[in-house]
């Protein structure tokens, strides 16, 4: 025999649940207050979110008068304890919730109001954390999060998701959505190579800053290399690395962004990570290296790229459109290798805003990884021009090494 109780006492529970699960943190808040300061704690949170549970088994008249008369009392109760300098508004603002969602969990429901006060709970606790954040962050980085915010959250939405112009090759919002994506991912490499800076040495620099450039990384510890070649073996370290970032953030765009392509892609492009690690670990010969000034990843909210990006995407979803009506498969390959050379993201989004049927899984694998080989052999050319004769072979040897393991295992593949 199952024990089913009534759906008035579940929403009863449940609000009094939430009362007590923010009460805790308020009365934790508040535990080095004398006790006659602690106004609102574990016990009236629970009272406060019970009531609130109350009021929605009531009448609506009934509970909207229980509703002004709790207002009504943190309200004055928050102006009292203002005038003697012991309470913040986050407090009465957490007890007017708490009586809300309490309210919720018997009218709406009691699942959807514990999800709310766990929300609550969570942002009440990271008082400290946020401060800190706050502190931390200059005036362009609010500004470019507002950006963000505008174009992740109010731009993106009202685009049309529907295709237009020449073989209707432009999807507004998947285009914008590029832009939204390379922007998220340039912040995510900037907080962590500005938590973690470049006084960990290379191998974090390499980590850090190849996720938002690694041909902005490879450059320079090209450069660093010609001009310091006692630090050959970590600097060849680092390019490996970073080298081994771009695959990575290849393969999890690609499983992102065109997942039929990724067992045929990870297929190609794991002799080439299985290289580029090799040669990291032969060339470490030390865990950290002195400080350089560090690669200019720029303002993590600059839509600048992200801007030329997408407008390079738009461009390419065009050709790669006409080269496939032109000259089929082999036309693709050539436009996204050519993409590549630029910028191996712009390929990956370009393929997957063609239509699923244009190409074959296995082909759409292979395909995908001729930017990637494009990009590769350019950062290699770059790194050699760079450091310059024999340095220049060193730096560039992680890049061209990679590139023979993958194309070797292509040829392989293929004649087997």
């Amino acid at each position: 025999m199952s024990l089913t109780l009534p759906p008035a006492l579940v929403g009863l529970l449940a609000a009094l649940a939430v009362g007590l699960l923010i009460g805790l943190e308020r009365g934790w808040t508040q535990r080095e207050m004398q006790a006659g300061q602690r106004v609102a704690g574990f016990r009236t949170f629970g009272l406060i979110g019970f009531v609130g549970g109350v009021a929605g088994l009531m009448p609506d008249v009934i509970a909207a008068v229980i509703a002004f008369g709790v207002m009504g009392a943190l309200l004055i109760g928050f102006r009292n304890a203002i005038n003697e300098d012991r309470l913040s508004a986050t407090t009465t603002i957490a007890a007017i919730l708490t009586f809300a969602i309490g309210f919720a969990a018997v009218r709406l429901s009691p699942t959807v109001a514990l999800v709310a006060a766990g929300a609550a709970f969570a942002l009440l606790s990271a008082r400290h954390s946020m401060h800190a954040l706050l502190r931390g962050l200059t005036e362009a980085e609010i500004e470019g999060v507002a950006r963000f915010a505008l174009v992740a959250l109010v731009v993106l939405p009202l685009l049309p998701d529907a295709s237009f112009g020449p073989y209707d090759a432009w999807n507004p919002r998947q285009i914008w959505m590029v832009v939204v994506l390379v922007a998220g991912l340039s912040f995510a490499g900037y907080v962590v190579a500005r938590k973690f800076g470049s006084s960990r040495g290379v191998l974090m620099m390499a980590l850090t800053g190849a996720i938002v450039s690694s041909t902005a990384v490879t450059a320079w510890y090209a450069r660093r290399l010609h001009k310091e070649p006692e630090l050959r073996g970590v600097l060849t370290a680092g390019i490996a690395i970073a080298t081994i970032v771009m695959f990575t953030r290849v393969l999890v765009l690609a499983a992102l962004l065109v997942p039929r392509a990724l067992p045929t892609l990870a297929l190609v492009m794991t002799p080439a990570l299985i290289v580029s690690a090799a040669l990291a670990l032969l060339a470490w010969r030390r865990e950290d290296s002195p400080d350089g000034p560090p690669v200019k990843l720029g303002n993590p909210f600059d839509f600048g790229p992200a801007l030329l990006l997408a407008a390079f995407v738009a461009i390419f979803s065009l050709l790669a459109r006409w080269a496939l009506d032109i000259w089929g498969d082999q036309g693709i390959a050539v436009v996204l290798g050519l993409t590549g050379l630029m910028d191996v993201d712009a390929a990956v989004l370009t393929l997957a805003g063609l239509p699923t049927q244009a190409l074959d899984d296995a082909t759409a694998g292979f395909v995908l990884a001729a930017p990637v080989f494009a990009n590769t052999a350019f950062k290699g050319v770059m790194a050699l021009a760079i450091a310059r004769g024999r340095d220049g072979l060193i730096a560039s040897a992680p890049l061209f090494a990679s590139l023979f393991a993958s194309l070797t295992g292509l040829a392989v593949y293929w004649l087997w």
